[in-house]
């Protein structure tokens, strides 16, 4: 058997891409066209071809793509993949990679490789924390908007001083300083948070050009996937460590490119070919999964985007059923409609329920879907909801394991030192951090000299100094005994299951359960790196996303939102909430409109089989019932690729149909010979123009931008006599009727 053998499951451009080793190159790889397959098959020939292992950096944005990559080229090497891949190579996300280069150089920087990862919450809580120690209100100063502001820069590899010298507004040097502030304090406590993960690296390579040109050297073949998701960072990254060979592939689909809101910048991918001159392109554009009609749609919809790379979808598949759209009158309405669909689906093609997804834009969204699916019986898993390692109890086991690997995390810290209840109260904690800030230690060293603290009472010193003495002693264990085997002797100890069993409810029996499928995960990821250690374990589940965790083999239906679905594929796709207003969120013509287009783009192609489109003429927003407007992108699909559920109506009907709805709502009747019945014109509902003054509270009336609407309230006189007005999607508005120009229906 020939060693390149597994080339042959490649159609031409695939292998073309696979076999040019050497330089720069762009994949452009449309959805379904075999993007995470031209990367491990490149892997595998240039394993083959014999490049080591250990010399192939490949980066990804999900544990599962890595995991699935590197099982995959196991299986296509053979006993060759046996032998090169024994060792857990570099195959990776970004941030668990570059934790790992951290976790080996942490000391050039300051910290100790035990560093404790810190998770969005930690990062919260320290930021609070800095806002009460400053006395700034978190009603005008937002943690999670502060969290947030730092995050971004972090991804755009922005320094605390770097913003300071450009903040002009209090808003911003209030979010500077409160940014340098949380880095000192992160340092303090031996701790980085998930956004650190990329900057310290790029702070590492700057700093010690000899660190930077031993991983040049060592990485002298570099893959990335999804690069249209990149970040700032993560560019500059990319460029330091390619900079000597220039041996980088990147592979990507600007039309999927869906994570502006967390930092991609979608420029990396435009500006790839000037960035690294004289790099090879090539295009994958026969699509794999779906059927012809469902890439004809995807393809009329992206077409209508300016910013773009040239790339058409094409297959060979069948070219399968239209896609069909589902009016709705309310938002339950619809997931009963779903519901319906489902089980008429399951009927007609002997579908299992793992083969449906309903995918959302927003995670709110999901509360009327629930309920039908509840109420219908119907098993369904979310993905996206309390991700497991964020659940209280596991974090409360997390703390413990992180305080033993880290002893200078106060964080961690300040959540477990009463758990289980010790009666170590505010007072005695608030003693406890005077003590540890004036001699300059941790938390967890200043509770071991609590007996010199004689402003906290005696049996709170006594309860300080246990608790020190508890985490050390597992501190010793650490390296004597099995992490699932430590764990399972800790909580037995603190009596953290033998409380929830006492508890008995329902929650507590489910806590219970989580705890046991935590351990069970540290005792598989053991047997699977049987050479790994506590902090191996800690870093990985620091970098889980919620997807790593879904399981397809599940026999429930789907519900998540598009931005969690990138990725994956189902033979039945739900895509609900086609509305103006929610999507797309954003109404105008630039950057955001087209963003919200690529993820139609990218919703529409997790289908192989049948796509169903969904909208409701009401929906309930802000607790409120708000008349909805259907979203242009149903009309960007081509006429004869979609059909309608609701009576054979053309899609042309769409937007007169939701109108008439509203109106139906409003109170207008217009009779057998309506205007309503007739095709949609604007200028008919407007007339016979009335004047201002013959409009009133409940009077139905047409805006040229905001469309039609009820009268709510009016106040003032003459020229300033104002209205305010309810339009279809719920926009109040207070108008001067001077200007207005309303027209009076009714």
């Amino acid at each position: 058997m020939n060693q390149f053998d597994f080339l042959n499951d490649l159609n031409p451009e695939q292998l073309e891409a696979v076999k040019c080793i050497e330089g720069p190159m762009l994949v452009l790889a449309g959805a379904g066209s075999g993007k995470t397959k031209v990367l491990t098959y490149r892997v595998a020939y240039l394993v083959a071809s014999g490049v080591p292992f250990n010399e192939i950096l490949c980066l990804t944005f999900t544990n599962k793509a890595a995991n699935e990559m590197r099982n995959r080229i196991t299986s296509l090497l053979g006993e060759l993949g046996k032998k090169s891949l024994g060792g857990q190579g570099w195959i990776g996300t970004f941030h668990s990679l570059f934790a790992r280069i951290l976790r080996a150089e942490a000391e050039k920087l300051g910290y100790s490789s035990n560093y404790t990862i810190y998770d969005e919450d930690d990062s919260l809580r320290t930021i609070r924390e800095l806002l009460r120690e400053r006395n700034l209100s978190e009603e005008i100063f937002s943690p999670s908007g502060i969290r947030w502001k730092i995050s971004q820069l972090k991804n755009k590899a922005v320094l605390p001083e770097e913003f300071l010298a450009q903040a002009r507004i209090r808003q911003d040097q209030v979010s500077a300083q409160i940014y340098s502030e949380y880095e000192k304090r992160l340092r303090k406590n031996n701790a980085m948070d998930f956004d650190d993960l990329l900057l310290k690296p790029i702070l590492l390579f700057h700093r010690d050009r000899g660190v930077l040109e031993k991983y040049q050297n060592k990485f002298k073949f570099i893959l990335v996937d999804e690069y249209q998701d990149t970040n700032r960072a993560q560019y500059v990254l990319l460029k330091l460590l390619a900079e000597s060979h220039k041996n980088i592939c990147v592979v990507g689909d600007d039309a999927q490119s869906i994570y502006s809101w967390r930092g991609a910048e979608l420029k990396n991918i435009f500006d790839f070919q000037t960035d690294y001159r004289g790099c090879k392109v090539f295009r994958l554009e026969q699509n794999y999964r779906s059927t012809g009609k469902i890439l004809k749609a995807a393809n009329s919809i992206i077409v209508h985007n300016r910013r773009k790379l040239d790339k058409e979808l094409w297959t060979t598949n069948h070219e399968g059923e239209k896609l069909t759209l589902l009016k709705c009158d309310t938002d339950r309405d619809e997931g009963y409609r779903i519901v319906q669909k489902v089980r008429e689906e399951i009927l007609k093609n002997k579908l299992q329920l793992r083969d449906f997804v309903v995918l959302y834009r927003t995670n709110y969204q999901s509360r009327s879907l629930e309920e039908a699916f509840n109420k219908n019986a119907i098993p369904y898993v979310i993905v996206g909801g309390i991700a497991f390692y964020r659940r209280k109890e596991i974090k409360d086991i997390l703390a413990y394991l992180k305080l033993i690997i880290n002893p200078s995390d106060d964080e961690s810290f300040l959540r477990i030192v009463n758990l289980p209840q010790r009666g170590i109260g505010d007072i005695s904690l608030q003693h406890l951090k005077r003590f540890a800030e004036s001699n300059s230690l941790s938390l967890l060293s200043a509770s071991g000299m609590a007996d010199s603290i004689v402003e906290v009472q005696p049996r709170q010193r006594r309860q300080l100094l246990e608790f020190h003495n508890l985490i050390f002693k597992y501190t010793k264990l650490k390296d004597q005994m099995k992490a699932s085997q430590l764990v399972q002797s800790l909580t037995d100890e603190i009596g953290i299951l033998k409380d929830l069993k006492e508890e008995a409810t329902t929650e507590s029996l489910e806590r219970i359960e989580n705890i046991q499928e935590f351990i069970s995960g540290i005792a598989e990821f053991q047997q699977e790196y049987p050479d790994s250690t506590l902090e191996d374990f800690l870093s990985e589940v620091s970098l889980v996303a919620d997807v790593d965790r879904w399981d397809a083999r599940q026999n429930s239906v789907t519900l998540m939102t598009i931005h969690a679905a990138k990725g994956l594929e189902f033979p039945v796709v739900f895509v609900s909430g086609l509305e103006e207003g929610l999507f797309p969120h954003s109404s105008k013509e630039d950057e955001e409109l087209e963003e919200e287009r690529r993820l139609f783009y990218v919703a529409i192609t997790r289908a192989k089989k049948k796509v169903y489109l969904s909208y409701a003429k009401e929906r309930y927003r802000y607790g409120h019932p708000t008349f909805q407007s259907p979203s242009r992108f149903i009309s960007e699909i081509k006429s004869d690729l979609i059909e309608d559920d609701n009576e054979g109506k053309l899609i042309a009907d769409t937007e007169r149909d939701a109108l008439s709805y509203m109106l139906e709502k409003l109170g207008v009747s217009f009779g057998n010979n309506s205007i309503m019945s007739k095709p949609f014109d604007r200028d008919k509902l407007g007339q016979v123009e009335r004047t201002n003054k013959e409009l009133k509270v409940g009077s139905i009336v047409e805006h040229e931008m905001f469309g039609i609407g009820k009268i709510v309230e009016i106040s003032g006189k003459g020229e300033n006599t104002r209205a305010v007005v309810v339009f279809g999607s719920n926009q109040r508005k207070q108008l001067l009727l001077r200007y207005a120009h309303l027209r009076l229906i009714k």
